[in-house]
């Protein structure tokens, strides 16, 4: 293999040759997909896709020579990917396609990776036959030199990179007819790509473009153009004469007016110019149906009757709709109004920014390092993040975040948390209703960092002069401290928590029926640990106690001093003043107190339960798989007052066995589920551990997932029966066996919390009595026997390969944008989720309807994926010649050869991908 690769030793070259024959006999033997089939070479969702290319040139495999579309991942190391990519201009001489997207791989929290891909090789210019070349979401800050020289390039993508510039010499590509590059960091577009006659399609959405070159006047054959999300304050006249327009997409710009030419341009269809600065459009785009211009300040601002005549009229704010959950955005000193997908809300006032800053913002997934959350805390939403950190604005930011408000609310409180001055601290919080089920929590911020919303028990807080003073609790009024004069000699800040506790809660834990407990009370305090001067704490009895009627033996001051968990008896060491409702006492440092009365003499253990109680979740685990795909798994976590009424809703589209008894959940707690007995997850998602699903369970948020498996096992049944058990704690690297883990018992620290079986279809590819190879999918009507048939597999491959693209797709497939935001919503911890929704869900509407592939296929199109687009043609086309030639032996062959409905008498099935 020496003759192989530039750059790879000799010595490297053999133990590659070595390697690839193992690993094909490893997918031979496991039963992988080809990763040579036909015309078609995909090698990006394969491990060492380059070592395998490279294989298959040291064999001088004759395939290669008849290979035109070739995938390749850009999360290969870079050096061997140069070398490989050299190789293909003698080794693939009729390459017509070639895929080198990054975005496979996830980070920690889901959100995609670029690929390494940084430019391309010389050599690769001598691709004579290439068309279609998509280079996105990689790491290509300046566009290679030999992509201009392609000169028969009909597509190219170059989406999601780091692009600040285009080259003059792209307007060498002649035979250009699509170019996206969204989501880059262009700043200027070349005089030369006026020039592009050929092009129909240009996408450059989501880039840093402050105005246009009057050149691109010149794209004649230009059918479709889209700025949206970009910086542009005016448009060349030049636009006008794009007499060959379609659609035009403005939106999200800081345009105040528009060329009056546009609105004669003859098959002008659709025009959006939503959340610009409009304020003058020519009349007739103003009656125009086509024309969107929601979010304009048509007119202009009225002026103020009583300002000075000759006073300027301020310009209304700029309004943003954004629609991706990773994202970037300008903001000037007009300032802005932002909304994000993910629904959250930012006012940025007139003036909080002397110069432009580009603001950057994510949604993060909730976990324990992210989310701080005290003993009594719950989370009610995600995790934004909001960037540059720390940048100061001259004026505070506006800050909306949605979530759902919990059932209990009494003497609780929402508020906002952030990340200041590297520890967590709780903005001032005021609630809006969206609707009655969803609220917003609105605050000031005055630096950008972390941000979610959390519930947790009411704080009172007061400045201790050392001249004294009083704290007493809002929601428990018989909760008082009092600060004597001279407790401090510097004013410090103090605060106090107030925990409610069941009635029943320390009866039943002790049986004892007259047992009873104060409010949890926790104080804490800045400055030095002690008080200078002993604090008075007042605590109302238990209740059913009184001053005069209780047995002084059977009461007990608790103490707890975080972070341990233990609780010590601290009523000899005190003084309690009694009176007919209240206990007092007096302390020097802050902490937990907590008021018990009972018989019992060791009460410290005995405390330690009931507070773990107090913060446990009682829920029920599901795991139920979809109708029409059984291999498509839904695990979830929910509290047993949500069962039933998710299981209704849930039952029309999946089935499955009972839920799990009730089990016991701290918040913030870390559990995951095993597929046992052969069950192998289908996934590459980083809550996915060699098949183990990974949890963290949030009592308001859904705790849910779903994931497609697949059975290594082979019987004779039709279906394989096996189990998925869920356990706690992180994902160990062995899990007990299934009968191991029977036994054990569901206690609050029994790693085993619950198995439930799964039915699932046979193994792929294997052959049981009377059946052939492969499993058979039942249709879902989307096309027809002669224009071919896409089955759940099929779907389920497109799923696979959209990505972030899916919101775009979803749209071009006519879904509304309210339908968008609900499905965000309700997979918000799962984008795969998201788009299996998406597309299953479109997918059954359409069961039956005339063009709903062509309607898929269009969308692809439109939304960027030509790749994706280009593999549900090839399905469809292996689908009729295969239904041709079904049809030529059926009218070939006697009649008595099968009794009706048998194969012979039947259409094959269509090719799974």
């Amino acid at each position: 293999m020496a003759a192989v690769a530039e750059g790879l030793e000799p010595e490297t070259a053999a133990v590659e040759d070595a390697a690839g024959a193992v690993t094909d006999a490893v997918d031979a033997r496991l039963g992988a997909p080809p990763l040579l089939s036909g015309n078609r070479l995909s090698l990006d969702l394969h491990p060492r896709g380059c070592h395998r290319l490279l294989h298959l040139c040291a064999k001088q495999v004759r395939q290669l020579l008849e290979v035109e579309f070739l995938q390749l991942s850009g999360h290969e190391d870079p050096q061997l990917l140069q070398a490989t990519l050299a190789r293909l201009p003698s080794s693939l001489p009729r390459l017509r396609s070639l895929v080198l997207k990054g975005g496979q791989h996830r980070d920690a929290l889901g959100a995609c990776l670029r690929g390494s891909l940084a430019t391309l090789p010389a050599s690769l210019s001598g691709l004579a036959h290439l068309a279609h070349l998509d280079l996105s979401f990689n790491s290509l800050e300046t566009l290679p030199a030999c992509v201009p020289q392609l000169c028969g390039l009909d597509a190219l993508l170059l989406s999601h990179n780091c692009l600040s510039e285009l080259p003059e010499a792209l307007g060498a590509l002649a035979a250009l007819t699509f170019l996206a590059a969204t989501h880059n960091c262009l700043r200027t577009l070349p005089a030369a790509l006026g020039s592009l006659s050929s092009l129909q399609r240009l996408d450059l959405s989501e880039n840093l473009l402050d105005a246009l070159p009057p050149e691109i006047g010149g794209l004649s054959s230009l059918a479709e153009l889209n700025l949206a999300s970009n910086r542009l304050q005016g448009l060349p006249a030049s636009l006008a004469g794009l007499r060959s327009l379609r659609f035009l997409v403005l939106h999200s710009n800081l345009l105040a007016s528009v060329p009056a030419g546009l609105a004669r341009l003859p098959l002008l269809t659709r025009l959006d110019l939503r959340d610009n600065q409009l304020r003058d459009v020519p009349p007739e785009l103003l009656d125009a149906p086509f024309v969107r211009l929601q979010g304009n300040p048509l007119g202009g601002p009225s002026p103020d009757p009583h300002s000075p005549p000759g006073t300027p009229v301020v310009p209304e704010m700029p309004r943003l709709l954004l629609t991706s959950d990773l994202d970037s955005f300008a903001v000037t000193s007009l300032g802005c109004s932002v909304t994000l997908a993910c629904g959250v809300r930012l006012q940025f006032p007139v003036g909080a920014t002397a110069t432009p800053v580009t603001i950057r913002y994510r949604l993060w997934l909730p976990e324990p390092r992210l989310v701080p959350l005290g003993p009594h805390d719950s989370l009610l939403s995600g995790v934004l993040e909001l960037q540059p950190h720390g940048v100061a604005f001259q004026k505070d930011v506006g800050l909306w975040l949605l979530f759902v408000p919990p059932r209990a609310r009494r003497c609780r409180e929402v508020v906002v948390r952030t990340l200041s001055d590297n520890s967590w601290s709780d903005l001032e919080t005021h609630l809006e209703e969206e609707t009655p089920k969803r609220l917003w929590a609105r605050c000031q911020v005055p630096h950008f960092s972390w941000f979610f919303v959390v519930s947790r028990p009411v704080s009172d807080a007061c400045l201790v002069p050392p001249e004294g003073t009083l704290l007493c609790s809002s929601g428990h009024p018989g909760v008082k401290v009092t600060f004597p004069p001279g407790a401090t000699e510097e004013p410090r800040h103090a605060r106090m928590q107030v925990v409610r506790v069941g009635s029943r809660e320390l009866p039943a834990l002790l049986g004892e029926p007259e047992a009873a407990a104060s409010p949890l009370l926790y104080l804490s305090q800045s400055g030095p640990p002690s008080f200078l001067r002993p604090v008075t704490v007042q605590l109302p009895l238990p209740p059913g106690v009184t001053g005069l009627s209780l047995d002084h033996s059977h009461l007990h001051l608790l103490y707890r001093a975080p972070p341990a968990a233990t609780w010590d008896d601290i009523t000899a060491q005190v003084a309690l003043e009694l009176t007919h409702l209240y206990a007092r006492f007096q302390v020097t440092r802050f902490s937990w107190y907590w008021l018990w009365y009972t018989t019992k003499t060791c009460v410290g253990g005995l405390a330690r339960k009931a507070w773990e109680r107090l913060r446990l979740h009682r829920v029920r685990l599901i795991a139920l798989q979809r109708r029409r795909d059984p291999e498509q798994v839904l695990l979830q976590c929910l509290p047993r007052n949500k069962v039933d009424s998710t299981l209704r809703r849930l039952l029309e589209r999946y089935r499955g066995p009972e839920p799990s008894d009730t089990v016991e959940m701290f918040e913030g707690e870390k559990f995951f589920a095993a597929f046992e007995r052969g069950i192998n997850v289908d996934a590459d998602r980083p809550d996915c551990v060699e098949g183990r699903v990974c949890f963290v369970f949030y009592s308001h948020l859904k705790n849910l997932k779903e994931v497609y498996v697949t059975t290594a096992l082979d019987r004779r049944a039709q279906a394989v029966r096996g189990q998925v058990s869920f356990y706690r704690g992180e994902v160990p690297e062995e899990v007990p066996e299934e009968a191991e883990a029977a036994r054990q018992k569901r206690g609050a620290d029994a790693p085993w919390m619950a198995t439930l079986p799964l039915k699932l279809p046979r193994l792929r590819g294997s052959k049981g009595p009377g059946q052939g190879a492969g499993l058979s999918l039942a249709p879902l009507n989307l096309g027809d026997a002669e224009t071919g048939f896409l089955t759940q597999s099929n779907l389920l491959n497109v799923a696979g390969r959209l990505g972030p693209d899916w919101p775009a797709v979803a749209l071009h497939l006519g879904l509304p944008y309210r339908e968008l935001q609900r499905i965000r919503h309700e997979f918000r911890d799962d984008l795969d989720g998201q788009i299996r929704h998406m597309l299953f869900s479109w997918a059954e509407r359409q069961a039956g309807q005339p063009g709903a592939v062509g309607l898929l296929v269009e969308a692809l199109e439109q939304s960027d994926r030509r790749d994706v687009a280009e593999e549900v043609r090839a399905v469809l086309e292996l689908g009729r010649r295969k239904y041709q030639e079904g049809i030529q032996r059926t009218s070939l062959a006697p009649g008595d050869l099968g009794p009706p409905g048998s194969s012979a008498s039947q259409s094959p099935e269509p090719a799974q991908t």
